[in-house]
């Protein structure tokens, strides 16, 4: 979301490691960060922080205050102080505002060796950024309202695809707030469960104990769901079982990581799911991905705008293709065609790619050509 104003950047010259932990949180939250990234050289630390989807250098550490701040950081998220030699995850949460304003961040913590020391990713769940209305996502109209159509249907399984950190996550919760408190029993599985929503009954995944997804949702359909989240397909089982729970009285929403949504089709078709079963259990698939949106000033023209610099930005939109599978698709699935196949039919009936939504917003001044092409060149 756009930011009226970016406070000025921490000076950790005087700060010790708790100071500097909370300095750092403050400004990520208030600028819309969403990871802090600590990385060792030689001479000195990288410290940087990634905005609206791309990673910027924040400040050099000299080697003593990364030592601190790392010590602090392992504490809170109750990693081992005295292990550098293998990756440790953890996670922590810090408050923000106070009284009935206040909210929880959580953060989530991984490290890894590297030559001139451990590497640390801080990953911020901030609620107030990550759990928005569907509107909110920035989905042209024709879209958002497939999108609520969909959600509304009785059974079926929907999917979202796209690489990490694009949003995916985001747009789940979004659709799943659309229909929360509509006498409706809803459950999800998730690796990890990033945010709390009220209404809804979740459930994270513990592979250790051979509590899968593919497991899992065996078990969340003996609990009388009507909608099924289910947080990333990733082997022929669950998918499998979810095409069969979509089949018999259940909205599955899942992920998927491909590039596109026409090729989410064959992926699955790949894993070795049955065409009888799967083409009439998928409604659609909405593959996306994120771009910054231009400043208000930049869009009325009333300052110079370079789509090279990032202060030309200020918040992040979704660029979407959705794709419906009407019974045209659902034959060409049963006849096992490859993608090229199904892309054609789908322009047939309407079809528009991210890039050609992305010259519209382009043509509307939501973002520029740039940022368009660095998203999915």
């Amino acid at each position: 979301m756009p930011e009226n104003t970016t406070p000025g950047k921490p000076d950790f010259s005087t700060m010790n490691g708790e100071t500097m932990l909370h300095a750092l949180e403050k400004y990520a939250v208030a600028t819309g960060a969403s990871d802090l990234h600590l990385s060792p050289q030689k001479k000195d630390v990288r410290l940087e922080w990634r905005l609206h989807g791309v990673l910027r250098p924040l400040a050099t550490l000299s080697h003593a205050q990364y030592q601190d701040i790392v010590r602090r950081v392992k504490f809170v998220s109750k990693l081992k102080l005295n292990i550098t030699n293998i990756p440790q995850d953890g996670q922590y949460t810090f408050p923000v505002g106070q009284g009935s304003d206040a909210w929880v961040v959580n953060v989530r913590v991984a490290s890894l060796p590297s030559r001139f020391g451990e590497k640390f990713t801080l990953r911020l769940l901030d609620p107030h950024r990550g759990i928005l209305p569907l509107k909110q996502l920035g989905f042209p109209q024709a879209v958002h309202e497939k999108l609520r159509e969909l959600v509304e249907l009785p059974h079926g399984l929907i999917l979202i695809t796209g690489p990490t950190g694009c949003g995916k996550t985001t747009t789940l919760y979004a659709l799943l707030s659309t229909i929360t408190g509509k006498e409706r029993n809803i459950i999800t599985l998730e690796d990890p469960i990033e945010y709390e929503l009220e209404g809804i009954v979740q459930s994270q995944i513990d592979p250790d104990h051979d509590f899968t997804f593919a497991s899992g949702l065996r078990s969340v359909l003996r609990h009388d769901p009507d909608v099924i989240l289910v947080g990333e397909i990733r082997d022929a089982e669950t998918a499998q079982t979810a095409i069969n729970a979509a089949l018999t009285g259940h909205v599955v929403l899942s992920t998927l990581h491909t590039n596109s949504a026409v090729e989410a089709i064959p992926r699955l078709l790949s894993m070795g799911v049955s065409p009888y079963t799967f083409a009439p259990a998928i409604r659609a698939v909405l593959a996306q991905r994120l771009v910054r949106t231009l400043k208000e000033s930049c869009r009325k023209g009333t300052e110079p705008c370079d789509p090279a610099s990032h202060d030309s930005y200020d918040g992040q939109m979704a660029l979407p293709e959705i794709l419906i599978v009407t019974p045209a698709i659902q034959q060409l699935v049963l006849n096992l065609e490859q993608g090229p196949a199904i892309y054609e039919q789908a322009k047939k009936e309407g079809f528009k790619t991210m890039k050609e939504w992305g010259e519209e917003f382009i043509r509307e001044k939501k973002t520029s050509r740039e940022e368009v092409a660095r998203v999915i060149a």
